[in-house]
């Protein structure tokens, strides 16, 4: 039993020695974050549905989560240079998408038009 616990002393001791400025890189994870993502998405799950049956879960209402995305547009909204690329894309996008059409257009018109010329021609012989 004894050396169990010398053993994860000397565990934390490492992970601390480990985590230090001395090595240069960023703390060791220890706790929630050293866990991989399916175990902590069970233990997350776990709280929110002992908040639900407890009753103390905050559930948005349409009006409420209407208020919450127009704060995150607000927010968005001010970097004036992602809007630009955002209209700068939807531009390029539009406008790409209207000369595929146009040329869908011209492409139709040409074979039809196409069609009719080499006709005449073999009736010529």
């Amino acid at each position: 039993m004894a050396t169990s616990k010398a053993s994860g002393k000397s565990t934390g001791n490492a992970q601390r020695s480990g985590g230090g400025s001395s090595g240069g890189g960023a703390p060791a994870k220890r706790g929630f974050a050293a866990m991989d993502q399916n175990q902590q998405r069970e233990i997350a799950s776990k709280g929110g549905q002992a908040a639900h049956q407890k009753g103390t879960a905050h559930e948005f209402d349409s009006e409420e989560a209407r208020r919450a995305g127009q704060k995150g547009g607000e927010a968005v909204s001010r970097n004036r240079e992602h809007m630009a690329d955002i209209g700068r894309k939807g531009g390029e996008s539009r406008q790409s998408a209207s000369r595929a059409a146009a040329a869908a257009a011209a492409a139709a018109a040409g074979n039809a038009g196409g069609g009719n010329t080499g006709g005449r021609q073999g009736s010529k012989e």
